[in-house]
């Protein structure tokens, strides 16, 4: 399906840098409320890396050869997707703990991923080359057993659930969707339908987050901007992005209220674009929703 024609141009906002360490491969910013810190990756430096709201930077955690994506443990500590399966991390002491691998192919690493309302864990995979088909979603239940939930992606990206719980926004980049998931009263993700499609042109899609008035966001990679869709699917907001390639997105503050979006210097002409990798930050006029924990 396509957006649905805007009843008014979309408004068009501005990402500025923030003064935090750059990546080179930026990904799955996160807001970790109980430690007042916005973390995110440098995905294939294995690195998690983290400032305050007042731009404070922590020192780079390194948990692997793949960071792929973090989020908070309810308990204390973090949760990550690692090259071949998930790992806890105690980001007091550096500690990693490894879970068991999915798969032995090292032509396949974790992408991205997002914890559900039951606070299970998340995340989908892809190989290196992006070959079709050769990625899966996998969910870390609480109890630390994982399971394949979907078969089949490409590059597994973006993922996301409404406060809710009733319905899950989930893109495979290729596909140049958003799409949207049922959810099930057991909580499995149901029935899939388009949601949005990306036109050509504007870039393709990539990370996820909700606001409170459940708006979309989603960071187009090579589209040098991030688009805020509405329930309905139409083209709301369009933030201009300094860099080609952003890569997520994430409400994060004390009060929700700083949209931040991660972005790569994969392939960048960095004598053109000296800023890609770096993070930036804008203050949209909404603010975004809790983020969600693991519960194990």
């Amino acid at each position: 399906m396509s957006a649905p024609t805007p009843t008014r141009p979309p408004r068009r906002l501005h990402a500025d840098p923030v003064d935090a360490p750059r990546a080179h491969h930026g990904e799955g910013p996160v807001w970790c409320p109980d430690e007042g810190l916005l973390r995110w990756v440098d995905m294939l430096a294995g690195d998690v890396l983290a400032i305050t709201p007042d731009g404070r930077a922590l020192p780079r955690l390194h948990i692997g050869e793949v960071a792929a994506a973090v989020r908070p443990r309810l308990g204390g500590g973090l949760v990550a997707a690692v090259e071949r399966g998930f790992a806890l991390v105690d980001p007091a002491t550096g500690a990693v703990r490894a879970l068991p691998e999915l798969w032995s192919d090292p032509g396949v690493r974790m992408n991205e991923g997002g914890c559900d309302p039951r606070g299970r864990f998340y995340c989908g995979s892809m190989a290196y080359d992006a070959a079709p088909g050769r990625g899966a979603l996998y969910r870390l239940d609480t109890d630390l057993t994982a399971t394949r939930v979907l078969d089949g992606v490409t590059i597994s990206n973006g993922l996301v659930w409404t406060p809710a719980g009733d319905r899950a926004y989930y893109v495979d980049t290729p596909t140049r969707r958003i799409d949207s998931f049922a959810i099930t009263a057991e909580g499995e993700l149901g029935e899939r339908t388009a949601f949005v499609a990306i036109p050509e042109g504007a870039g393709n899609p990539d990370g996820l987050c909700l606001d409170a008035e459940g708006g979309v966001w989603v960071a187009l990679w090579d589209g040098a901007a991030v688009h805020r869709y509405t329930p309905a699917g139409e083209l709301d907001a369009v933030v201009d992005v300094p860099v080609p390639r952003p890569t997520a997105c994430a409400f994060g503050g004390p009060e929700l209220s700083d949209l931040y979006i991660t972005t790569s210097a994969i392939d960048a002409d960095t004598a053109r674009w000296p800023r890609a990798g770096a993070l930036f930050r804008t203050r949209p006029g909404v603010r975004g929703i809790p983020p969600r924990g693991f519960a194990g």
